[in-house]
């Protein structure tokens, strides 16, 4: 079963990301140009905050970049990031410039600004080697909103799509395997909106639409820590509606994979309170379940 083992911030994470795969004391790097400089950096961007930018080069566009970055300003930094791009769009500046545009937007919570910095860099340099990091950014940008939609589960589905690409375009990367466990507990998150709609419905006794909803995490989104939960509030809704084929398959189901669960207590007790056995029972969508279960074919 998956188990939501760590969540990460998607930008401090992001931050480290750049700085151990992409930095590096050559010019290749993605950061080699002296990000966190120091007093170095601050010295050189007042020095040049007169000059129009366009008179500077990329080079020193791009340092005073890493010096609003640097210094807490992920929104300026992100501007002259892209001003890199604009005014010098054939340089190797500018390839740095637009994911670090990426990134700088991310760190400021302009999701959007972000993504359609990552895409670019996606679509202009598909074979560099931080396309891996500008895939996971991408996925990054809708992953950390999740929280910020509601029930709206758009977004949670466009996540899991730009982390599957990470997962299988870039199986070797060291993004892959943040990819996989965010991957996890954004299916975890989609089964557990389910959840909470499913026992709305049961607390006001909505007993077909509760059944519908957990149904949905019993066949969807049962390798999620919800599925031992779900199968209880089946035996609940069933046992009310006096389905009790449906409730034994359900209880049979859970005993059979989760039997050391407080919900199969509650279903044990609750079966055997009403003189019914957990067991498959007459001929039902659970019980084509339970037949998986039992072939191994089921979780």
């Amino acid at each position: 079963m998956t188990t939501n083992r760590f969540r990460l911030s998607g930008a401090a994470l992001g931050l480290t990301l750049v700085l151990a795969g992409c930095g590096g004391g050559g010019g290749n790097g993605l950061l080699g140009t002296g990000l966190f400089s120091g007093n170095g950096g601050g010295f050189f961007a007042a020095r040049n905050a007169s000059v129009p930018l366009e008179e500077l080069d990329a080079e020193t566009i791009y340092q005073q970049a890493e010096f609003q970055l640097e210094n807490g300003r992920p929104d300026d930094a992100a501007e002259l990031f892209i001003e890199v791009e604009r005014l010098h769009p054939y340089s190797t500046w500018a390839e740095r410039a637009l994911i670090m545009a990426a990134f700088a937007y991310h760190a400021d919570g302009d999701y959007e600004a972000a993504r359609v910095a990552a895409q670019r860099y996606l679509d202009f340099y598909p074979g560099n080697e931080d396309a891996a990091y500008a895939q996971y950014l991408l996925a990054l940008s809708y992953y950390d909103q999740i929280d910020q939609v509601g029930r709206d589960q758009g977004v949670t589905y466009q996540a899991l799509q730009a982390l599957r690409v990470v997962i299988e375009r870039y199986p070797d990367s060291e993004y892959t395997q943040d990819a996989i466990l965010r991957f996890d507990l954004a299916f975890d998150h989609l089964a557990g909106k389910e959840m909470e709609v499913g026992r709305f419905y049961l607390r006001r006794e909505h007993y077909t639409s509760a059944i519908n909803r957990f149904r949905v995490v019993v066949e969807q989104f049962q390798t999620t820590s919800h599925t031992p939960e779900a199968l209880l509030r089946l035996v609940e809704a069933y046992l009310a509606l006096g389905l009790t084929d449906e409730a034994q398959t359900a209880g049979a189901i859970l005993g059979y994979n989760f039997q050391s669960s407080p919900f199969y207590d509650d279903a044990y007790r609750q079966l055997t309170g009403q003189g019914l056995s957990l067991e498959a029972a007459g001929e039902n969508w659970l019980r084509e379940v339970w037949q998986q279960t039992v072939r191994g074919d089921w979780l």
